[in-house]
């Protein structure tokens, strides 16, 4: 939130009666106390931990939609997960690497655009129908077919993953069909590698090191590209001096860890970032951008660990963990994740090495500069 210049207050002030001087000072505090309330480090500190939930929060924003106030998450943006059967090759913007700073102002566009006040107002003309969307185009249609609605509820899904399919009830705009058309008709969001880059980028920037500048030739950026292009799962599972691994227990763990889930192919296919470790509640909070997810929580959410504080040299790997982070297809009745949560996942594939942690070893002074 936003506060009043000294000068801009002192000007309107000028104009207001005595009693509404004095109001309008009253709402200022307000508003500078609502300032306040809000800042994470009255929660997270000013140490790494609120750090980084700045950088988590710069990935929100919040709108009056169909008049209600919405709080919209960055997007989840992939390129290659969904064109395998498509005949156009599409980019999402920035190669879903971009920063929230250059993402939002796209997103609002798009959000007031006539385009997306049509997709609107077919989403609350109070009839049921299906939104196909096409990826590829960068467009959508409706059908009201009642033949269409009766598949998509029997569960015979007919999208495709550059087409996918949505039942709607035509009574209002919901977060996550804005969600939906963000992610299909506005090429817009961050993979989960540009979610972990920006976090670290800005934990790097508070402590005055630029990242991107200090890694260029370690992760072997071209003359014009961004570093963030280069900086993906590859990297940060690599056998770089610049990655520190990390033993797999909780006792190891730090804010500014990055967590890794591997794949079929052996090959690490998601990553996440840690922001906060509590050893008295036994709490791991870890941060993440990702579609497969429940429907609300799509793109740039949180995510919970919990383990036995009296156990703080449990593994990662350890069943008796609790991962609250539950896994679901990104548009319903598509193919389900093969896990019903994150620690399923980090779990998986055991015979080819599972999960793991690491850290960036030119982040280690920055941090613990940051918490001094």
């Amino acid at each position: 939130m936003s506060r009043r210049g000294p000068l801009f207050l002192l000007l309107a002030l000028s104009f207001l009666s005595p009693a509404g001087m004095a109001e309008a000072l009253r709402a200022d505090e307000q508003l500078n106390a609502l300032a306040a309330f809000s800042l994470p480090s009255r929660l997270w500190g000013t140490g790494v931990e609120g750090i980084i939930e700045e950088a988590y929060r710069l990935c929100f924003k919040t709108r009056i939609l169909d008049g209600k106030v919405m709080n919209l998450r960055m997007p989840f943006a992939q390129d290659n997960e969904r064109d395998a059967l498509s005949e156009q090759d599409w980019q999402f913007l920035g190669r879903g690497k971009a920063e929230p700073g250059e993402l939002w102002p796209v997103i609002e566009s798009l959000l007031d655009s006539e385009d997306f006040r049509d997709y609107t107002r077919t989403l609350i003309d109070g009839r049921e129908k299906v939104i196909v969307f096409d990826i590829p185009s960068q467009s959508w249609t409706s059908s009201r077919d009642l033949f269409d609605i009766a598949r998509m509820k029997a569960g015979d899904y007919r999208g495709l993953p550059h087409r996918p399919y949505v039942l709607v009830s035509g009574r209002g705009l919901e977060e996550a069909d804005v969600y939906n058309y963000l992610y299909c008709v506005g090429h817009t969001g961050m993979d989960c590698s540009g979610f972990v880059w920006h976090v670290l980028s800005y934990v790097a920037r508070a402590g005055g090191l630029d990242l991107g500048k200090a890694l260029a030739g370690t992760l072997g950026v071209r003359r014009g590209d961004q570093p963030s292009w280069y900086a993906g799962t590859a990297f940060y599972n690599s056998r770089s001096p610049q990655i520190i691994p990390v033993k797999d227990e909780i006792a190891s763990l730090r804010p500014g860890d990055i967590l890794l889930f591997r794949g079929y192919d052996g090959e690490m296919s998601h990553s996440a970032v840690i922001q906060s470790v509590n050893f008295s509640t036994g709490t791991v909070r870890y941060l993440q951008c990702t579609d497969e997810a429940p429907p609300g929580e799509r793109g740039v959410h949180e995510s919970f660990i919990y383990f036995d504080p009296a156990r703080p040299r449990t593994a990662l790997s350890d069943p008796a963990l609790v991962w609250t982070q539950k896994r679901y297809a990104p548009f319903p009745g598509e193919r389900e994740s093969p896990f019903s949560d994150d620690g399923n996942r980090y779990r998986a594939f055991a015979e080819l090495g599972g999960g793991r942690v690491v850290r960036l070893r030119l982040l280690t002074p920055v941090i613990e500069k940051l918490n001094r």
